[in-house]
């Protein structure tokens, strides 16, 4: 039997949301993984640790990934900085040592200090980022400096839910020097091209749980992207979404990449008829209105009606079983 992972020669898998949620594996991640020959890529906008210390947490989870496997937005950003500072130049450091780390390994100098005259500011998320960096880095780039930031995710999924990420702080600095960044992880180009070129694929799959970085990612480089609703994005999320961010399949677990394609595809069904009234997106099964209501395949299908009437108000329908699984999306 194909199924949807033999469509591509390797895996370019986001981390959190997807494949973990702090310390704790998403259930089922690690074994759908492994029922499958591509090569898995580890590509990650947190850039709190370095390639090591994210492979030897995936490695005590289960899953097979060594640091050559692990591509961090901090390694994108580094790269960034090189391409547009001298050697040796002074780049000032919001966010962790493993960020300091990955701007040594291109030749520049981490500083934490505006009386140090960084050339440029760098900055990842880090739990201990506090007001006096952010004031050294508003110095810093309000007098010139070429800024950086790692992502620009709002906020980061933990085992106790999401709390704010690089994005978040990002936005201080923003706010306090009516400057925008240079940006390096997703949904920008530069974190997915490094994974492409690490892992010298032809045909890779973005797989992740973020629509506003993952999918967009993946689209920003003309790749097909698999949304796995195990994160941050919800149904609503996705039956909202601007067209840069619709993705190219939609599961509700990892383990559809070992289920054939047309499973998870995103497209018309015939089992549903979905048909806009001016207002509402109205819903109704074409075969057995008793049978059980499959979650994620009616997202795909009511996802293609909501895009093409992104205006409308609501879904509803005159089927008990759908309007339930319609209420549980919350749309």
């Amino acid at each position: 039997m194909t199924v949807l992972r033999d469509g591509y020669d390797a895996l370019l898998l986001d981390l959190d949301g997807t494949l973990y949620q702090g310390p704790q594996e998403i259930p089922g991640a690690r074994e759908a993984l492994a029922a499958g020959e591509q090569s898995c890529y580890y590509v990650t906008n947190n850039a709190s640790r370095s390639p090591g210390e994210v492979a030897e947490h995936l490695t005590e989870l289960g899953f097979d990934a060594d640091e050559s496997t692990v591509v961090t937005s901090s390694q994108s950003a580094a790269r960034l900085l090189a391409e547009n500072v001298a050697p040796d130049s002074p780049v000032l450091i919001v966010g962790t040592e493993a960020l300091a780390d990955e701007v040594r390994n291109v030749g520049l100098r981490p500083v934490r200090s505006f009386e140090d005259a960084p050339a440029a500011v760098v900055q990842g998320h880090s739990p201990t980022t506090d007001w006096a960096i952010l004031a050294e880095a508003t110095l810093a780039i309000r007098a010139g400096a070429v800024w950086v930031a790692a992502n620009l995710d709002s906020t980061l999924p933990t085992e106790r839910g999401l709390v704010l990420g690089n994005g978040s702080m990002v936005a201080a600095l923003r706010t306090a020097t009516s400057r925008e960044p240079l940006v390096a992880g997703k949904p920008a180009a530069p974190l997915m091209e490094d994974a492409m070129r690490r892992s010298k694929c032809v045909r890779p799959l973005v797989v992740g749980d973020r629509l506003d970085t993952d999918i967009e990612g993946a689209n920003n480089v003309g790749l097909d992207s698999l949304l796995v609703l195990t994160g941050v994005s919800t149904a609503v999320d996705v039956l909202r979404a601007a067209p840069e961010q619709r993705p190219t399949y939609l599961a509700s677990e990892l383990d559809a990449l070992n289920r054939p394609a047309e499973e998870s595809l995103i497209g018309e069904d015939s089992r549903w008829s979905v048909e806009f009234d001016g207002t509402d997106l109205v819903i109704e099964p074409t075969t057995d209105s008793a049978a059980p209501v499959d979650s994620a395949a009616l997202l795909r299908a009511v996802a293609v009606g909501a895009w093409k009437f992104p205006d409308f108000a609501r879904i509803t329908s005159k089927t008990p079983a759908v309007s339930a699984v319609v209420s549980g999306w919350g749309a």
